[in-house]
């Protein structure tokens, strides 16, 4: 049974995987803490919490609300900086067998393009994940996703100073995503992730006041899934890169969905919170899957809604 997936087919060093599953950013923090689930090596890819040049403390609090089959997070990017992150972590995924993928974020430009020469060469980092749902201060907060010309910009900038297998996470908050798809795949991304979370906030009716410190936050979880599903079939059907499903994964059945509307890889986030096993159960179920249907390859069933 063939599981692997090559997630950057066209990059000089490429991005081989054992496995289709991968955890999402922000929800695995740098795989290194002592309470990670055991064997999460046996996954296909790890993908770090957002790191950004400098360090960063984060929203104020509450940062986290439940929400009907959903949850809102507002964390504010909290996290070492990436001169702590090469010195500090890098060193430790260097020795393991799972690749790690460092998910960069920043406020122009010019901040991508330092992450991303600040990570070059750098010994146990297998990719960057190039987080465009961040404001873009220059255009006055708008998010450089949201726009084609904004997102092509920031992935042609990484692409000139890094040679690393370069992903692209898409956000859904843009009336056009297959547009933005074809403009980042044509300015050099290697593979996209589809999809980050949604912009969404909830109330306290008692305190009569928004939940999150920060007001607003990115609804992840279940009550999503639908949204990226699609917005993963559209990007597939628009591009000819590979395509990383997120949004919403909790089941192995959740993940073919997605498998089956076109993406190579996916990615378990939010259902790790309530179950730390959850991307081994994804894994495993995809197994059972493929051997109950007499499946021998993965990319039998891959993109299998589209044709």
């Amino acid at each position: 049974m063939d599981l692997s997936v090559q997630l950057a087919p066209r990059n000089n060093w490429g991005l081989p995987l054992t496995n289709p599953v991968m955890t999402a950013s922000g929800t695995f923090g740098y795989g290194t803490e002592p309470d990670q689930m055991p064997d999460f090596q046996k996954l296909g890819g790890v993908v770090c919490k957002g790191t950004t040049f400098e360090p960063r403390e984060g929203n104020p609090q509450p940062r986290l609300a439940e929400t009907s089959s959903g949850l809102l997070n507002s964390i504010g990017l909290e996290n070492i900086g990436v001169k702590a992150l090469a010195k500090e972590k890098a060193p430790i995924w260097a020795d393991w067998r799972v690749p790690v993928i460092v998910n960069i974020a920043g406020e122009t430009v010019d901040d991508y393009a330092r992450l991303a020469g600040e990570l070059e060469g750098v010994p146990g980092i297998s990719g960057l994940e190039v987080n465009i749902s961040c404001p873009n201060v220059k255009a006055g907060g708008a998010e450089f996703g949201a726009d084609p010309d904004s997102a092509a910009e920031v992935t042609a900038a990484v692409r000139k100073v890094s040679s690393l297998p370069l992903l692209v996470k898409l956000t859904p908050n843009t009336t056009n995503i297959a547009r933005v798809a074809s403009a980042v795949a044509a300015a050099g991304a290697d593979a996209l992730t589809v999809i980050n979370t949604l912009k969404g906030m909830t109330i306290d009716i008692n305190g009569r006041r928004p939940v999150l410190g920060n007001i607003t936050g990115g609804l992840s979880g279940p009550a999503i899934k639908p949204v990226a599903l699609y917005m993963v079939y559209q990007v597939a059907g628009a591009v000819e890169i590979p395509v990383i499903g997120c949004g919403g994964i909790a089941s192995a059945n959740d993940a073919l969905e997605f498998i089956m509307a076109g993406a190579s890889a996916v990615q378990v986030g939010t259902a790790s919170f309530y179950n730390p096993r959850a991307a081994l159960d994804v894994l495993e179920g995809i197994q059972q899957f493929m051997s109950r249907e007499g499946i021998e390859n993965l990319t039998e069933v891959t993109g299998a809604a589209r044709r």
